[in-house]
């Protein structure tokens, strides 16, 4: 599938086995991790509609339509994160305290959570 990710880490966390992973977001993924030289994990990726209102994402989710991750590079702050994603191009991208969001939307879409 990529160079430094396997489908199942994009699996939606309730174990309904969507895993259908938008290609332009792995290969986004695989940049960011060659430019960080690190590890990156994947928290949360595909995610289905019950398991996304569980969690209370936006009903417009990318993770809905596997074109969204939720990660942590080993050992680097979500804030440097998000500041390299932005700079790549990544269609969204948001802060938080404890991970970056990125996808690959139509547009462009930046916050902080």
């Amino acid at each position: 599938m990529s160079k430094y990710f396997s489908r199942s880490e994009f699996s939606c966390n309730c174990g309904c086995g969507f895993d259908t992973v938008d290609f332009e977001l792995i290969e986004m993924l695989d940049q960011l991790r060659e430019n960080f030289d690190k590890p990156i994990h994947i928290t949360s990726g595909c995610r289905c509609k019950e398991y996304n209102a569980k969690v209370g994402g936006s009903v417009n989710s990318q993770h809905l339509l596997g074109r969204a991750a939720d990660i942590q590079v080993k050992n680097v702050d979500p804030a440097i994160v998000y500041e390299v994603a932005d700079k790549m191009g990544f269609g969204g991208v948001g802060c938080y305290a404890t991970f970056t969001h990125v996808d690959t939307r139509d547009g462009r879409s930046r916050w902080e959570g």
